[in-house]
């Protein structure tokens, strides 16, 4: 695939007296670009939701959600892996992020290392993969050879695969289950797709990820009932949290979480349901952690 022909390395004709603008000027077509990015995802909507299905899916089946990608693909989903555990309460290694070139790419860059197929393939390798994980490749081009290697190899696998790239039509599209192709148009500053390209799937992982956990029973209402309590501003957020699922006063939703060893999910159960902190841990258990159900038995 040529370049030169991509709407992510096209010239922006709003944008072509850039240096010449104030910075006042400048900031304002960077933010009015913005603009085109959240627009662009509303129209594959349907894609994500596909892919949050087929995730959470194989998820419940014991698989995996791993992100890969090169360079600012790369680093995005390296960073939304990194952000389930404390936020969801998920196990390390459950949702995974790999970055061409290993993690010394994440602040430098590797030369040549997107340019190797085989890398792709040879990362995913060492991981075992089972038919139940689910494989994102992310490429702004929609064309980079580390994630089209990876694509072709999840495929032979069995596993659940996604493509996420800001070009229609691309190859890593054509290779998916599911194909998230948010087009946001030619960048403010040429072939930089860091900027629109990237913010577009900064967002699509946002809803990706957040929308599985939902899926998984990580969630109750709007509330992120699996938080890990690991730091005082944690510890305080989890007691929020009871606070505004029960009406609880601070006090009664402090007892709780210490009965609990600040676990929210089971805290809110005690409350609510007038149970002890061991009864709310069976029944979470009995209800595969989905507070909700929990509730209504």
């Amino acid at each position: 695939m040529n370049l030169a022909t991509l709407v992510s390395e096209t010239r922006n004709p709003a944008t072509m007296e850039l240096d010449s603008q104030t910075t006042l000027a400048m900031v304002t077509l960077f933010n009015q670009e913005d603009r085109n990015v959240p627009e662009a995802i509303s129209l594959v909507l349907p894609e994500i939701a596909r892919a949050v299905d087929m995730a959470a899916a194989r998820m419940k089946a014991g698989g995996r959600l791993i992100y890969l990608g090169a360079g600012t693909s790369g680093r995005l989903g390296v960073l939304d892996a990194s952000e389930c555990p404390p936020t969801f309460g998920v196990p390390h290694g459950l949702v995974i992020g790999l970055i061409a070139g290993g993690p010394g790419a994440l602040l430098k860059a590797v030369e040549g290392a997107e340019d190797d197929p085989s890398l792709g393939e040879a990362d995913l390798a060492a991981l075992s993969l089972t038919p139940q994980d689910t494989i994102v490749g992310l490429a702004a081009s929609g064309r980079t050879p580390y994630v089209i290697g990876a694509l072709n190899y999840a495929r032979r696998q069995g596993c659940g695969t996604v493509a996420i790239s800001c070009n229609p039509s691309s190859p890593i599209a054509a290779l998916a289950e599911v194909a998230i192709s948010p087009v946001v148009g030619p960048e403010a500053l040429t072939g930089s797709t860091r900027l629109k390209s990237g913010t577009a799937q900064k967002l699509v992982l946002n809803m990706l990820s957040t929308g599985v956990m939902v899926k998984l029973g990580k969630v109750y209402q709007n509330l992120m009932v699996d938080v890990k309590a690991t730091n005082e501003k944690l510890v305080d957020r989890a007691c929020r949290i009871v606070m505004e699922a029960t009406g609880a006063a601070r006090d009664e939703a402090q007892r709780a979480l210490q009965a609990t060893s600040y676990a929210a999910k089971p805290a809110i159960l005690m409350i609510l349901s007038g149970i002890s902190a061991a009864e709310a841990e069976q029944r979470l258990e009995t209800h595969h952690g989905y507070l909700r159900d929990a509730l209504l038995s």
